[in-house]
């Protein structure tokens, strides 16, 4: 079954809330570290955060990294990294070397 068609601005509307939930599922799961996101996924909470950049920067809109990833991780990364980012184990980071040359 082929999806449905919406209008643009429908579409846009969707897809803003899709980011959003996203964005909020990670906040809820902090016990997921960005490597094994990359491992996985091939992504992380802060390759979302650059998208997220990028795309402000395509529509003239000027936003730094910083200001981008507290969008994408509920706070300021620094404070993020602080209270929720454990060191990767020897393993999580051969398989992200492995994946990621």
């Amino acid at each position: 079954m082929p999806a449905p068609a919406f209008d643009e601005a429908t579409r846009t509307e969707l897809e803003a809330a899709a980011f959003r939930r996203l964005a909020e599922h990670l906040r809820e799961r902090s016990d997921v570290q960005n490597i094994d996101l990359m491992n996985l996924a091939g992504f992380c909470r802060n390759c979302l955060s650059r998208w997220y950049r990028e795309a402000a920067e395509a529509r003239g809109i000027a936003l730094a990294d910083p200001e981008a990833r507290e969008i994408v991780y509920g706070m300021p990364y620094k404070e993020w990294q602080a209270k929720y980012q454990k060191d990767a184990s020897p393993e999580q980071k051969t398989r992200f070397a492995g994946s990621h040359p």
